[in-house]
């Protein structure tokens, strides 16, 4: 119409006008026309990476999240699709969980209501606005539309392997043609576990450190690639910045959170651990008969729970699908015959004297292998067979 009106005023008799056309007029025209055809699916994509929550939060929460972000500005929905769902009422949720067989599902919600959730948990948002062709955003927005369905939306869930993180890379994968996985987001020769430990030091977690380190066996410690390093929240971010050509048209920070410096607990577990072998120490040399009673009901309770510990790690290894579960050389020292043998540490019986002389060199030869293992075993571990191998001594000793 503006056009029209231009050349019903000038007629284009003056070359000024002419030129004027040709060089502004034309091509503004020109690229509006461009930019409106690029537009023309009214959708804006963008991948939510959300930060880690306090450390008194859910273990889970140390981790991050991720999410999909969909703008259509023709029907005015905002909406996020979330891959780290699922049913806690669902049938034999917490068995499992345990097995490694939970079901994780996608599914969508309002952003605001996204928004608000992570805004009350403190947890910071980054949004990265992806430069997406038309048939880019349409082939993701219907892929998403069809996994929602309740036919499609249900996944076995893996933490390395299969999890909210990994679903979104993949879906930006199968649907776009540049490769974000340039440059690693991590140090060549980073390890699955030192992945993890970045993620927890984060908020000095030294308790969920021990427990990963119990259940996790060696594939935790194999190396990663720059596409298994995407298994992290932050990772993904980092390498979808770096793609080959630009692929964020913009970053936003939806809700920034100051860096917490949290306070180093000194009741680490190896702190913990240390003292409880000093005071077993000293109590043994201890004569009155309280200090005997004492010791022989703590000799119970602990080679009790050294068993049962044991028992955890063969389930966890052989009846479960966890991957990262498998080959766990704790069992070097968590010895699942140590929860029989509880019932007979104060038994005069010769082959008691001869199971602790055994459990006494085990746990020697153990020591002096822990750091050639093919698997990280945490260090405060090491007083905790500094105490396996002092009681069973004394066990032996004192048949």
């Amino acid at each position: 119409y503006i056009l029209f009106s231009y050349f019903r005023i000038i007629n284009m008799k003056s070359t000024l006008h002419q030129i004027i056309f040709i060089c502004i007029i034309a091509p503004v025209c020109f690229l509006s026309r461009q930019a409106f055809a690029q537009d023309s699916s009214h959708l804006r994509i963008s991948l939510i990476t959300c930060g880690p929550g306090a450390p008194d939060d859910e273990l889970y929460t140390t981790f991050g999240h991720t999410g999909i972000r969909i703008v259509d500005s023709s029907n005015m929905q905002d909406a996020v699709y979330n891959y780290g769902t699922f049913d806690a009422f669902e049938d034999n949720f917490y068995l499992n969980f345990i097995k490694g067989r939970l079901r994780y599902y996608v599914a969508m919600e309002n952003f605001k209501d996204f928004e608000d959730y992570y805004q009350a948990a403190n947890r910071s948002m980054t949004e990265q606005v992806l430069n997406l062709t038309n048939a880019e955003k349409k082939a993701v927005r219907n892929f998403l539309n069809n996994n929602i369905q309740v036919a499609n939306r249900y996944y076995q869930y893996d933490f390395c392997f299969d999890n909210c993180t990994t679903r979104v890379r993949d879906i930006f994968k199968k649907n776009h043609d540049s490769a974000f996985t340039k440059y690693p987001a991590m140090p060549i020769g980073t390890t699955f576990r030192q992945a993890i430990y970045f993620c927890l030091d984060r908020n000095d977690q030294q308790w969920s450190k021990l427990g990963i380190d119990l259940l996790l066996g060696k594939p935790c410690d194999a190396v990663m690639t720059a596409e298994q390093m995407e298994f992290l929240p932050d990772n993904l971010m980092k390498n979808i910045d770096s793609a080959n050509h630009p692929f964020v048209l913009s970053k936003n920070n939806l809700y920034p959170v100051a860096k917490n410096n949290y306070k180093v607990s000194f009741f680490s577990p190896l702190v913990v651990f240390a003292i409880l072998l000093l005071v077993i120490i000293a109590i043994s040399f201890l004569k009155p008969r309280f200090a005997q009673i004492f010791l022989q009901g703590f000799d119970g309770l602990f080679f009790f729970i050294t068993g049962l510990t044991g028992t955890l790690l063969i389930f966890m290894w052989f009846f479960t699908d966890h991957i990262m579960t498998k080959e766990n050389f704790n069992l070097l020292w968590a010895w699942p015959t140590h929860a029989a043998i509880a019932f007979f540490v104060n038994s005069k019986k010769q082959w008691v004297k001869k199971y602790f002389a055994f459990t006494a060199a085990a746990m020697i030869i153990v020591l002096l292998a822990w750091f050639f293992l093919p698997q990280h075993l945490n260090s405060s571990l090491i007083v905790i067979c500094l105490l396996l191998l002092f009681r069973s001594l004394s066990k032996y000793m004192s048949i």
